[in-house]
This record gives C-alpha cells, sequence and structure tokens, in this order.
C-alpha cells in the first residue's frame, strides 16, 4: 500500500503541493489525472522518494520512503524524462539493473527483448523516443517490482506496443499483487484499466474515488418535458445544464435513485441516463463544462 499524508511542497514561494493525500491500496492500479501544471510529477517524485516534502509523509507499507533502499529495491520507476547512461546498449543497461534489484528476472528480460523486437547491441541513446520507453520498460518490469510507478507511460508508443505495456501490468497485478500508480493524460486508456481515480487540480487532490463508484454517483442525462416545468432539477447538484428545443443535456452530481426520484416527480416524457467516460467526469469536476470542450462532449 502507498499512503500519502498531509503533503505540502513548496519551490521559491511557489506552493506546489498543498495537504495533499493519496491512498492506493496492494495489488490495484491508480490513475492519477490533471491539468497540466496541477502536480502530478512533483507527487510522484516525493513517491519515489527523490523529492524531500516540507511537511507530511510518504508511507509504502508503512515505512518512510525517503531514502529508503529497502523499498527502492521492490520499486520500478518509469519518468516521463527518460535516461540513460549515453554508452549504455540495452544488454549493459540490463547487466547495470541486475546488479542493484534482487528480484531480477532474465528469463522475463529475455523474452520481452524477443517480443518488443529491440536490438540489445544499439545504444539506447540511439533509439527513437519510443523505442526508449520501451527499453525503459523491459527493464523495470524485468526487475520485478512490487510498486511500479509510472509517469506519462504510453507517450508515444504505437497502439499495439501500448496493447502490450499494459498486458504485461495486468498480469502482474493479477499475479503477483503489484500496485501500479500511473499518471497519464490518455484519459480513456486509464478508464480501461485503473481501480481508483484520483483527480488533482493546482497541488491539491480533488477527488479519490474507486472508479466504479466515481461513476454511480455522478451522471449525464437529456430529460424533456411536455409542459414548462418550474425547477424540475431542485435539490439535485447540477454541474452543467444545456437546452436544445425542449430536451435539456444535464451533469449531476447525486445517487442515481435521488435523480431519478427527483426528476420523476415533474412526469418527463423522456429521461434517459446516458454512460458517462472518465474524460466528461473530468472536464466537469474541474469546472471545464462551459468552455469549447463541451461540443465534442455531447
Amino acid at each position: 500500500m502507498i499512503r500519502v499524508n498531509s503533503l505540502d511542497k513548496s519551490f521559491d514561494g511557489f506552493k506546489a503541493l498543498s495537504d495533499l493525500n493519496l491512498n492506493v491500496k496492494k495489488g490495484s492500479i491508480y490513475g492519477l489525472v490533471g491539468t497540466n501544471g496541477a502536480g502530478k510529477t512533483t507527487l510522484i517524485k516525493h513517491v519515489t522518494g527523490i523529492l524531500k516534502p516540507d511537511h507530511g509523509e510518504i508511507l509504502i507499507e508503512d515505512s518512510n520512503v525517503y531514502e529508503n533502499t529497502a523499498i527502492k529495491e521492490r520499486m520500478g520507476f518509469i519518468p516521463d524524462d527518460l535516461y540513460f547512461f549515453s554508452t549504455y546498449n540495452l544488454k549493459e543497461s540490463a547487466k547495470f539493473y541486475r546488479s542493484i534489484y534482487p528480484n531480477w528476472s532474465q528469463n522475463r528480460y529475455d523474452q520481452m527483448v524477443k517480443q518488443f523486437e529491440l536490438n540489445e547491441k544499439r545504444k539506447l541513446s540511439k533509439f527513437s523516443k519510443g523505442m526508449q520507453k520501451q527499453a525503459a520498460f523491459i527493464l523495470t518490469m524485468s526487475s520485478m517490482p512490487d510498486f511500479l510507478i509510472l509517469d506519462e507511460p504510453i507517450d508515444g508508443l504505437d497502439p499495439i506496443i501500448r496493447k502490450l505495456v499494459w498486458k504485461y501490468i495486468v498480469e502482474d497485478v493479477a499475479e503477483r499483487e503489484m500496485t501500479v500508480l500511473v499518471s497519464s493524460h490518455n484519459l480513456r486508456e486509464l478508464e480501461g484499466i485503473c481501480d481508483s481515480i484520483g483527480i488533482l487540480s493546482k497541488g491539491k487532490m480533488m477527488i479519490e474515488r474507486d472508479l466504479d463508484e466515481l461513476k454511480s454517483d455522478i451522471h449525464k442525462i437529456q430529460v424533456a418535458f411536455k409542459t414548462p416545468v418550474e425547477d424540475p432539477y431542485k435539490g439535485l447538484n447540477v454541474l452543467h445544464k444545456e437546452s436544445r428545443g425542449t430536451v435539456d443535456l444535464l451533469i449531476i452530481r447525486n445517487r442515481k435513485d435521488m435523480v431519478e426520484s427527483t426528476i420523476n416527480e415533474s412526469h418527463p416524457v423522456i429521461f434517459d441516463m446516458l454512460p458517462l467516460s472518465l474524460e466528461e467526469i473530468f472536464i466537469y469536476e474541474l469546472g471545464g463544462g462551459d468552455n469549447e470542450i463541451e461540443s465534442i462532449i455531447f
């Protein structure tokens, strides 16, 4: 389990993270999402022990992660900005990883190199960005981490490779109870694999929920009445509303049974609850429903 308690971090007077809490259950995949500059990478650098908090604590299995070698030996981290030794090829990098990660699996490494079809003898600095991401993933997953931290892991990868990356991650979560924290702007992909979601904005955790639970409490609906009704949505938490002729389109955050009972009191002639994506939840929770993006949603 990964826990972040009351984390504060400032840089030259700028508050990057403020009283932030995060909880990642053992053997689960946690998706961290937020706008650009929300503090996702700063948070990840604390979870991996790269940065020391100004206040608060980061615990993995109830141990502080900062300068904790025993925990870091069991952790895999793929940052958005990759770094490799400039003269090393993939085979030499694997030898280095094998020397510092006690759970290194040579069998997995050999299997993944073959499956991803990378040249072991070519310098990593000569690889394309996408190939470097693949190399980093091979090296990290071959270390058999108990905790996997990923910052934009699929950026620059083609669809076939992305599918292969997620396949390895999901299998390790299922078979070894690996714990995963992943930050990504690809909300549609996260929606398909995450158990929980944390929405970050301006250095603060806005929402942290199981994905299924989050979806059960926020709804997209379309409603029409035969004759005008005075305030048919009274008592509901309406995040967004627009009208198209006689049809109202709304985003509402309440329990499903409360939404249904409130609207049915006014006897609508049309009342449909429509599927709501993680991308839509993200937009409306952060107040983006009144900008140009709404035309894409509806």
